[in-house]
């Protein structure tokens, strides 16, 4: 009898795996396809525009991958305190391979889960902590937005000329406004990046920011895209999550540009165009990861040339002439590195040309600057963590 298990564990030691092991080379474990389940926590729920986005997009993922319904399961309205552990917690109990968060806030009751539930891997969305924590089982992700929020401002751009060329304003009154959620990092890189993409296009736009002080909520939204169109605003954009904002530059016939949806059928005469990450190749990315028993990667930066990174569809009614072409170049431009985003000689901070700045990349709760993000006269966003770290408030041309 002996000789005989020699015999069978050689011949798997051969062939390289041991039958029914299911690992690969990496050491991973392999999940099988009808085994495998995943898990999705969600900040709010399909009301929400940014929540939304990940709740179709792992549909989408599911579709491709051919998951049935009882293998994904999605948690909504989940807040960013001991509730997120639970919910994670529930999901590992119930089966799930991986557990997907959406929201900022949800990282630390993520990490709690992963050290308690290491046969699990953890995926946290606009993370900062995964190249830090050394967790095998809790991974960061995020896309190079920038680059889209930067073509969403070239669009908005052009809109501003046309209104100049058509003497609907002057050059000098080309104000943009915008509507952000909080000013953290993640917020100041977007609008930024919007800011010099419409800059890039009309060079006399200016921009006004106001923040809300929530992620979610229709009412301030609203309020706080009026506030900025009866303050001189004559374009509207948004790092919020509501149609609060769309809806109010319907009501006033100002041109809007959205995140995460298209909102042209809430404001089919201002709904401009919309900057989204596209979720659905990195679901479908860990998903087989798991099924092919290799490493997801800890902290992953989808890309606009691999699709990660989109723009909606743009509202030909409301678009400048040549949009559609002028987008087309820049977007072919940001792909090749022909154009980069935060290239220091776009910008002056403070009246000055910025040579060095140190960021908070390796995240330790202290606030404190570690990282030189200057590089070759770039400032190297979401480079050296996938999550952004872009925080000047503000650059010359953008107040409060």
């Amino acid at each position: 009898m002996k000789k005989v298990l020699s015999l069978v564990l050689a011949l798997c030691l051969m062939l390289g795996v041991f039958a029914g092991c299911g690992k690969s080379s990496s050491g991973t474990e392999a999940v099988s396809k009808e085994n495998f389940k995943i898990g999705l926590i969600c900040l709010h729920d399909e009301n929400s525009t940014y929540d939304n986005n990940f709740i179709q997009a792992l549909k989408d993922a599911q579709k491709s991958l051919g998951l049935k319904d009882s293998q994904v399961l999605i948690k909504t309205n989940i807040p960013e305190d001991d509730q997120c552990y639970t919910a994670a917690a529930e999901l590992a109990e119930a089966g799930c391979n991986i557990v997907f968060a959406d929201s900022f806030g949800h990282q630390s009751y993520i990490i709690q889960a992963a050290k308690e539930f290491k046969d699990v891997q953890f995926c946290h969305a606009t993370g900062t902590k995964a190249h830090t924590e050394n967790l095998s089982n809790f991974h960061n992700a995020f896309a190079q937005i920038y680059n889209g929020r930067y073509l969403a401002g070239v669009a908005a751009g052009m809109k501003l000329n046309e209104m100049i060329e058509n003497k609907k304003i002057t050059a000098d009154k080309a104000v943009i406004g915008y509507v952000g959620a909080f000013p953290y990092a993640e917020v100041i890189s977007g609008l930024t990046s919007f800011y010099l993409g419409a800059r890039s296009v009309c060079s006399s736009a200016t921009m006004k920011v106001t923040y809300t002080g929530s992620w979610f909520d229709i009412a301030l939204e609203r309020e706080a895209a009026l506030k900025l169109i009866n303050n001189g605003c004559v374009l509207i954009s948004q790092h919020a999550d509501s149609e609060g904002a769309p809806k109010a530059c319907e009501s006033k016939d100002v041109p809007n540009v959205a995140y995460n949806i298209s909102t042209i059928s809430m404001g089919p005469n201002t709904a401009l165009i919309s900057s989204k990450i596209n979720w659905t190749p990195y679901f479908e990315l860990i998903v087989n990861s798991m099924l092919e028993g290799k490493a997801i990667p800890t902290d992953y930066c989808g890309t606009m040339k691999d699709g990660y990174v989109q723009l909606t569809e743009l509202n030909e009614k409301v678009a400048a002439k040549g949009t559609k072409e002028k987008l087309a170049e820049v977007e072919e431009k940001l792909n090749s590195g022909e154009i980069k985003v935060f290239d220091t000689n776009s910008f002056t901070y403070q009246g000055k040309k910025l040579t060095t700045y140190t960021a908070d990349v390796d995240d330790a709760d202290d606030y404190k600057p570690e990282t030189e993000a200057i590089e070759n006269g770039v400032f190297a966003e979401s480079s050296k963590r996938s999550a952004p770290y872009f925080d000047l408030k503000y650059i010359d041309g953008i107040s409060e």
